[in-house]
């Protein structure tokens, strides 16, 4: 097991809360007016957080996926678009890892700490209108890419292509500022506003042999296939947090504002008997929530420390835990995240809080890729023993 520096991880968490509390007093305007949260952005390149997963061997801060997804859950419950950008950056910065050279592997994560460079997403391989051709001794890419989270802002941009020649999906990393580059304003999606998650156009883009990575589509072992289950615990963090944040504002907004029902027989909304039954339940269902994600986010850093030793059934078990977590989280996100109306009453609903961003937030994500499917995976390891297989999604 790698061995972390727990003092050190808490001094992260820290800073990771304080600007938590930053990001929260303009998180309602934010989401309001949608677009690049530059700034913020900022401020997390400020703080050295984009270095956290990177290996201490490369100049990293060489922390665990646990302080990772720990961070992350804690932007979340207060900024979800902060979070999103955040968490695929390291999602980001990791493939080079995965599915690259050694050489590949080392250059990426030390240009990463010397240049502080902020990844984004843009791999969505369902979406294949992005072809690579050869053109001499380089390539030329030529398409769009949607669902690239970060966007705008970011540095680098992980992408998958077609490669016109054999018709694999390969994985490359170019300069989001290469000529021929162009990422577009086109989200404008409910939920996750400042995500950036629209698409980016190449047009006649030059990529380098040294850029491509490697074949998407063709798993030749395990740890190849380990990004899947990155992304999913990344969704459960994200959704968990979601959910903790917009029960605490709903906790801060009974106490203070809520008024009893007039036939409560209360002085206070504070001892309604079904507002108090309904915050046991929403508490109950959180602690479940949470237990299950932190379990899986044990196993995902156990399974991530085996790298190439890692075999199937471990992939496998992993995977299966992950996607128990990524279905609970779901089901009791979208849950509280409407839930919290009935204890906060009708004046909750005005704009000026912006309650109802957690639950556009959270039904924009969990779009991401249909629950029912991780649900089908569970059931059949539960009644056939068969563990999910490793693709795309899980």
């Amino acid at each position: 097991m790698q061995l972390i520096d727990t003092k050190e991880s808490q001094n992260y968490l820290d800073i990771a809360k304080s600007l938590a509390e930053e990001f929260a007093k303009t998180a309602v305007e934010r989401d309001a007016k949608g677009g690049t949260p530059k700034h913020e952005r900022h401020r997390v390149r400020e703080t050295n957080l984009l270095k956290l997963i990177v290996p201490e061997e490369y100049g990293g801060l060489g922390q665990s996926w646990i302080t990772v997804l720990q961070i992350t859950r804690e932007f979340a419950k207060v900024d979800s678009s902060i979070a999103h950008v955040f968490s695929y950056h390291h999602l980001g910065v990791v493939v080079p890892h995965i599915f690259g050279s050694a050489e590949q592997k080392q250059r990426y994560y030390t240009e990463t700490i010397r240049n502080n460079w902020f990844w984004c997403n843009a791999l969505n391989p369902l979406d294949k209108r992005n072809i690579l051709t050869p053109e001499n001794n380089y390539f030329r890419l030529n398409g769009v890419k949607s669902f690239c989270s970060g966007s705008h802002d970011s540095d680098i941009l992980p992408i998958t292509a077609i490669d016109q020649a054999t018709g694999e999906l390969m994985i490359l990393v170019i300069p989001t500022q290469r000529l021929g580059v162009s990422v577009n304003h086109d989200w404008n999606n409910m939920g996750q506003r400042q995500t950036d998650s629209g698409s980016v156009t190449f047009d006649n883009v030059l990529v380098y042999p040294e850029e491509i990575l490697g074949v998407r589509n063709k798993p030749t072992q395990p740890f190849t296939s380990i990004r899947a289950c990155l992304t999913q615990l990344n969704l459960a963090n994200i959704y968990l947090g979601i959910a903790e944040g917009a029960f605490a504002a709903a906790k801060t907004y009974t106490r203070t504002k809520t008024k009893p029902w007039l036939t409560s027989g209360v002085e206070s909304a504070n001892h309604d008997p079904y507002i108090l039954e309904d915050y046991g339940k929403m508490w109950v269902d959180l602690q479940a929530a949470k237990g299950l994600v932190n379990e899986a986010g044990e196993l995902l850093q156990a399974t991530w420390e085996q790298e190439w030793s890692l075999t199937a059934e471990q992939r496998g078990e992993c995977a299966l835990l992950i996607a128990s977590a990524k279905a609970l989280t779901t089901k009791v996100g979208l849950e509280i995240t409407n839930r919290i109306f009935e204890v906060m009453g009708a004046r909750s609903t005005s704009a000026e809080y912006g309650f109802d961003r957690y639950w556009r937030n959270l039904r924009t994500f969990t779009l991401h890729d249909p629950v029912a499917y991780k649900i089908r995976d569970i059931g059949n390891w539960v009644l056939n023993d068969e563990l999910p297989k490793p693709n795309f999604y899980s």
